[in-house]
């Protein structure tokens, strides 16, 4: 399973979170007009609809530690558990525990908040 990384701004982020094969012909930029894909993406749209009230969890990881049960009990408060990634390093986006994008971490209005950065595409073949 290989992953593609494809610019954020050159996608439809519904057509992403539902993982339409479309997506990587859109994102590749290949030829043809614009004419041929407006229809497209305004079919693709209305028949999106019906999935649009669907809940979904999003998930943001910062990073992942390994330890054992035994380490993990002598965690107290104030113990710092070092993490796999550095300081900058994108993080991974998750809705439904499927890695759809990586971002940044943000402050919005005191609260934290993730920006996507990049939509990540599996090759499922």
């Amino acid at each position: 399973m290989a992953d593609e990384k494809v610019n954020f701004d050159d996608l439809d982020m519904a057509k992403a979170m539902a993982g339409d094969p479309a997506m990587g012909g859109a994102a590749a930029g290949g030829g043809g007009g614009g004419g041929g894909g407006d229809g497209r993406q305004a079919r693709t749209a209305k028949e999106l609809e019906a999935v649009y009230d669907i809940p979904v969890t999003v998930s943001a990881v910062l990073g992942k530690a390994t330890m054992q049960v035994n380490q993990l009990l002598k965690l107290g408060r104030g113990a710092v558990v070092e993490l796999d990634r550095k300081v900058g390093e994108a993080i991974d986006i998750y809705v439904n525990n499927r890695l759809v994008a990586r971002g940044e971490v943000v402050v919005v209005d005191e609260r934290l908040g993730v920006t996507m950065t990049e939509i990540v595409k599996v090759d499922r073949s």
